[in-house]
């Protein structure tokens, strides 16, 4: 898969700003335990702790791994984590990821995963203090009463448990952009990577790589915080449910990604890749360059609108979809539903409705 990124994409009708101050509830429950090293390890190897899969993965050096080792061995405060605890009882990192790896590959003896070879390096405390009794050792190396101080030591977990409501777990979401407050925040859609990890994230990403999708955007580069993953997204989400779309649009698409979070070969989704390619095939083949660049910018509002309308029915598009497109762009109402409030449900549902009218009738 490629990896060249750039810059973000620049794109109007999108609904950040506009969301400011939106209100989410949930019924949640928080608590502290206190957890050993050697409990952590044991929960790590039963796998009822686990790292939600997502781009940013183990990033610390072996200078920052060996240093944390060294305080927990000298007793020294350390940081806490949280864990979000899901519907199987399992307990989902979503801060302190490197405090729990460097502790887990210590244990393990090698330090981070395997390289293009299949080979770990072994992890060998480094970069500590000239006069530490700990300089350049295993923890096989440690003596048994090290082995125990370390074993024992604790590290405080801050648990959280959404209690209600019960059917809709897109709290994770909401907390980890609270706590994502590092030195470079991940952006909305790289959040949903790492909290609904599943089939979708890869299938939305092989899409971005579509050819057709690329010269849509008329952009080859990547973008480098997904906001193209996140603009496929919303058209997956705009065409399986924009009939029953709710304010705010990003709670809108954390519930798209929820619902198909856990999903294995699901066709509802292996329908909408097939389509997708049908769709974008033919908008580039029938429209004019950069369809939705409408007064400059990306217009991400025309784009959910018209592809999802297409994309439902694409046995349907009918031969003269260009004129017709060309007539929606310039009908009053449209325009303000893709220039103005473009995230408040009655717009969404006008658009969707003048582009049904307009594309499809």
């Amino acid at each position: 898969m490629a990896k060249n990124v750039d810059d973000e994409i620049e794109v109007e009708g999108d609904d950040e700003e506009e969301e400011i101050g939106t209100h989410v509830e949930f019924d949640i429950a928080t608590y502290p335990s206190d957890l050993t090293l050697g409990v952590i390890h044991e929960l790590w190897k039963d796998k009822d702790i686990t790292v939600p899969s997502f781009q940013r993965s183990f990033v610390w050096n072996i200078k920052q791994s060996s240093l944390l080792i060294e305080s927990f061995l000298l007793g020294l405060p350390v940081p806490q984590v949280f864990f979000y605890i899901d519907n199987e009882s399992k307990n989902l990192v979503i801060d302190g990821q490197q405090r729990i790896m460097s502790v887990i590959y210590f244990f393990e003896g090698y330090f981070g995963p395997e390289n293009m070879q299949g080979r770990r390096a072994v992890f060998r405390l480094t970069g500590l203090s000239e006069g530490s009794p700990y300089v350049g050792k295993r923890f096989t190396d440690l003596s048994s009463q090290d082995q125990r101080r370390l074993k024992g030591a604790v590290l405080r977990a801050v648990n959280i448990k959404q209690l209600a409501p019960a059917n809709q777990s897109t709290s994770m979401f909401h907390i980890f952009e609270r706590l994502n407050t590092g030195g470079t925040p991940l952006r909305p859609q790289e959040i949903r990577n790492c909290v609904f990890h599943g089939q979708l994230v890869e299938v939305l990403h092989e899409l971005n790589e579509d050819v057709d999708w690329r010269t849509i955007l008329a952009r080859k580069p990547l973008d480098k915080h997904q906001r193209d993953v996140e603009m496929i997204l919303r058209i997956f989400a705009m065409t399986e449910r924009g009939d029953d779309y709710e304010k705010p649009m990003k709670e809108f698409l954390n519930k798209q990604m929820k619902i198909h979070a856990k999903s294995k070969g699901s066709s509802k989704i292996e329908r909408f890749v097939e389509r997708f390619g049908e769709v974008t095939s033919i908008i580039v083949k029938q429209l004019n360059p950069k369809p939705f660049h409408v007064r400059g910018p990306l217009n991400l509002a025309a784009m959910d609108s018209v592809m999802s309308v297409l994309i439902r029915q694409p046995n349907k598009i009918p031969k003269d979809l260009k004129a017709r497109f060309e007539k929606l762009l310039v009908d009053d109402k449209y325009r303000n539903a893709i220039f103005f409030n473009t995230s408040d449900a009655s717009v969404v549902k006008e658009r969707l409705a003048l582009a049904e009218k307009y594309l499809m009738s």
